[in-house]
């Protein structure tokens, strides 16, 4: 199955957020916002892909009723592979938008007014996948191996751990373009493949080895965390429309938004299982185990959050923007051209929405939170 933000080509980001440059000057304020019958603002939240445990922390808030708490009625957009969250987000056709930090900075350098108000993942899920016996340990020993990744603006942290290895990319490896399964890793035609913790890696651990009959384990592979090398970019974030921001009725709104999905966020870390069914209630495509590997694999990249859930670690960005104008892809291309301007990103509303639930004696830095064991089934059943 297709992990969310790793589906939208970066082409189609910088051509759809052109496009939305003329949309905006027609975006409407909450003024004009409808309303239910009993007084909820409704209010429409675009996602990157399908509803799946990448997202179990907006699904909860609303099914926990935090939105309402909020006065909010959210709607829960699925996304898929021709939408691109940040250009709907853009073009008025969402509230608000769920997408990577890389991918929405070069839609707002192609011209999207977007901001990002709430950085939920606070380290990347990407990984290379190898088998052990391959003896891939880290970046410098993809060198002569074919190396597997989805491209489409998802391989800089790839390329950025390469080039840091002392590798060149375009030379000392054979770059795959890889689908987006496991099927040509378990084949074993490609050395290393590109996996998100939360969904591919699942995915190697849900089917068989044919040399036992049983289903493979994590030593049956090893793992380049982009985290441990330095040059993970940052990813799931919420966003919203930079120039109704401006507008006071928005910019509460978009406070009580971030408050009742922080607060969804902290109900999924301290009930997994719960936020499992939910999830796979909503209608997800993905198995029960599969999900509950998911919610957790996610929890793990937001989990600790020390200066609370949602704010923005400045090192953090800064990585994130160096390494999208810096490296480059098999094409010659960088993410971004130029830095992104002040308002790319803020942490007012987060700053409010984490005083709201301090209040109500929410935990927003989870420093106690510990992940619990997941047995996932053939399948993700």
């Amino acid at each position: 199955m297709r992990s969310a933000t790793r589906r939208f080509r970066i082409r189609a980001v910088l051509a759809a957020a052109t496009l939305a440059v003329a949309a905006l000057s027609g975006c409407g304020t909450t003024d004009n916002s409808p309303t239910t019958a009993d007084g909820l603002t409704k209010v429409k939240l675009q996602l990157q892909w399908f509803k799946q445990g990448q997202f179990a922390g907006y699904l909860a808030a609303q099914a926990q009723g935090y939105y309402k708490e909020q006065g909010l009625d959210v709607q829960i957009l699925d996304g898929g592979t021709d939408i691109v969250p940040q250009t709907v987000l853009a073009q008025g056709q969402a509230d608000y938008a769920i997408a990577w930090v890389p991918k929405a900075l070069a839609s707002r350098e192609a011209g999207a007014g977007i901001t990002d108000v709430a950085q939920i993942f606070q380290r990347s899920g990407t990984k290379q996948v190898s088998f052990k016996s391959a003896g891939i340990n880290g970046p410098a020993d993809l060198k002569g191996k074919k190396v597997g990744n989805w491209g489409y603006g998802n391989e800089f942290e790839l390329f950025a751990g390469m080039t840091k290895a002392g590798l060149d990319p375009a030379r000392d490896v054979t770059l795959v373009q890889q689908q987006f399964d496991m099927n040509a890793f378990l084949a074993h035609d490609i050395d290393a493949a590109q996996a998100m913790s939360y969904n591919e890696y699942a995915q190697l651990l849900e089917v068989k080895n044919p040399a036992t009959g049983k289903l493979y384990t994590a030593d049956d592979f090893a793992t380049i965390d982009w985290n441990d090398q330095g040059v993970a970019m940052l990813q799931d974030a919420i966003w919203a429309n930079t120039d109704k921001l401006k507008d006071a009725k928005y910019a509460d709104q978009t406070v009580k938004f971030i408050a009742a999905s922080l607060k969804g966020w902290a109900f999924c870390r301290d009930n997994v299982d719960k936020c499992r069914d939910l999830t796979v209630a909503a209608g997800s495509t993905l198995g029960a185990s599969h999900q509950q590997w998911q919610i957790t694999e996610v929890n793990k990249l937001i989990w600790p959050s020390p200066s609370g859930i949602g704010m923005i670690d400045q090192a953090a960005w800064d990585r994130t923007v160096s390494i999208a104008k810096t490296t480059r892809n098999q094409e010659g291309k960088t993410v971004l051209t130029k830095d992104p301007d002040a308002a790319a990103y803020s942490v007012e509303y987060v700053t409010k929405a984490l005083d709201q639930l301090k209040s109500q004696g929410v935990d927003v830095t989870g420093s106690s939170y510990a992940a619990q064991p997941v047995t996932l089934a053939e399948g993700g059943k």
